[in-house]
């Protein structure tokens, strides 16, 4: 009888232990050993509602974990650095994806489509207050693609809390992204906010950016 117990003791640990492993959320990433995160995203929160795609950087490549599956159609891996008065945003990427979020967003991705699955341009940015006085900006306040595509700051998906105030010598960095229809664009425009002090003094002019792809 003790035998039977022990027996039944280890069969049921084996078992444990692979539907453990089984559990655990997958990534399938194309040349993921090829590719390592770019410095820039240390320190940098997993966003709740779109997949990681830090390790993706190159056109073709695929990822998949819990919250859907991503691919690339096409990226920049160019920095861009600018001056907006007393901001600086340095835009570190800029990637055309396809999107199809687990069945757990749907919801969240029907304020801004009815579509399973879908093209989403991002970036990953990082803005900075070089000024001792607390500023307003929205480092996107709009984006077009060049087939004419328009999106608002509103439209962002990541929702990382880069617009608004800004404390004197703050950085702020993460990701902005917004939805698109046309997927087959050569390059985007991006127009930054104006940029406040407190109350509504504007001390420097938006700036237009300019983001090719090909």
């Amino acid at each position: 009888m003790k035998k039977r117990l022990l027996y039944f003791f280890l069969l049921t640990i084996l078992l444990m232990g692979g539907c453990s492993e089984q559990e655990e959320p997958s990534t399938v990433l194309a040349a993921e050993e090829a590719n390592e995160v770019p410095a820039y995203y240390k320190g940098y929160v997993a966003n709740p509602q779109v997949t990681a795609d830090a390790l993706l950087q190159e056109e073709g490549q695929t990822i998949r974990d819990d919250k859907g599956e991503l691919v690339v159609n096409e990226v920049t891996m160019d920095s861009q650095v600018h001056k907006i008065g007393p901001v600086e945003i340095t835009i570190r990427e800029a990637k055309n994806l396809h999107y199809k979020p687990a069945y757990s967003l749907v919801d969240f991705y029907h304020s801004y489509t009815h579509d399973t699955e879908f093209d989403l341009v991002k970036f990953f940015v990082e803005i900075k207050n070089t000024s001792g006085e607390p500023l307003h900006f929205a480092p996107v306040a709009l984006l077009e693609t060049s087939s004419g595509e328009k999106k608002l700051w509103e439209d962002d998906v990541y929702l990382e809390e880069l617009n608004g105030e800004m404390a004197a010598g703050e950085t702020k960095s993460g990701n902005l992204g917004f939805l698109v229809e046309e997927a087959d664009f050569e390059f985007l425009t991006i127009t930054t906010s104006d940029v406040f002090a407190e109350g509504t003094e504007k001390i420097a002019d938006a700036k237009t950016v300019d983001i090719r792809f090909r």
